[in-house]
């Protein structure tokens, strides 16, 4: 079974700052499309990579995920050969 997902398009519409910004982008040769899929894909990265953080510092400061990290590190400490 095969799944096949077209490409959508989306219209944008650029104030002054945003023409810079795509300027900037594209001023090594890079197209406009490829620039924004790109802007597009290291902000997804980004909100990921900051969720994923917010997370694991909540997981930090929970004293029972704590506790049971320590009851598994305890556990797999006497599994130890040597």
């Amino acid at each position: 079974m095969a799944y096949s997902w077209g490409m959508g398009t989306t219209t944008v519409r650029l104030d002054a700052e945003m023409e810079k910004a795509l300027a900037v982008l594209t001023a090594g040769g890079e197209t406009k499309s490829s620039a924004i899929r790109g802007a597009i894909l290291d902000a997804a990265r980004r909100r990921q990579e900051a969720k994923l953080r917010a997370e694991a510092a909540a997981l930090r400061e929970d004293p029972e995920d704590r506790a049971e990290a320590q009851r598994v590190l305890g556990a797999m400490e006497s599994l130890r050969a040597w």
